[in-house]
């Protein structure tokens, strides 16, 4: 195989398509990958460029291909949509991303620290305590861009109902133990 200077990621729930070219242009590398393989895939390739969208999960890809040794950059996915030349499917969105990455004038989204991935507004203090669904959802979204929380989509949160700490709707540790006890039980 050629060696791959440029690499366009599409990431999806459990697919992920690669898209590769070389120094010249040319495409030397086209491949789906299952979430399982996708390390293994990069550690066997030489540092390259690395481009993919910008999406919760993009972080956690994006710090894992970083320890790698590989020049990642995340792009917000409006940015990546004019460069898609035919129908959208994930083969057409890794070209797209791999043609993008590589142009001096896109704008690439920050990795975020890991420390903001994981703060909420301090307004979800004030939820009612009818929400605790709502609001552990939000916390396992932020956990899965922050790598903390397991990519297992199967299980829904609602063991908020079963947990014994629900105490006083209006005391602000309890509702913080209850989406303790629904992040716990869903893990």
């Amino acid at each position: 195989m050629d060696q791959v200077t440029t690499i366009g990621l599409d990431i999806a729930k459990s697919t992920f398509q690669v898209h590769g070219v070389d120094g010249s242009g040319e495409v030397v590398l086209r491949r789906r990958l299952t979430r399982a393989r996708v390390v293994p895939f990069f550690e066997k390739l030489a540092p390259c460029l690395v481009g993919i969208e910008a999406c919760a999960t993009s972080h956690h890809w994006a710090r894992e291909l970083r320890k790698l040794g590989h020049d990642v950059r995340l792009m917000p996915p409006s940015y990546v949509k004019p460069y898609v030349k035919r129908q959208k499917n994930d083969t057409a969105d890794a070209e797209a991303i791999c043609e993008a990455v590589t142009r001096r004038t896109m704008r690439f989204v920050d990795l975020g620290l890991l420390g903001p991935a994981l703060l909420l507004p301090h307004q979800s203090l004030g939820m009612p305590l009818a929400w605790p669904l709502a609001l552990a959802n939000c916390l396992k979204a932020r956990g899965r861009k922050a790598s903390v929380v397991s990519f297992d989509h199967q299980r829904p949160l609602h063991g908020y109902k079963n947990c014994s700490c629900r105490g006083d709707a209006r005391c602000a540790t309890a509702r913080l133990r209850t989406i303790e006890c629904c992040i716990a039980s869903s893990i």
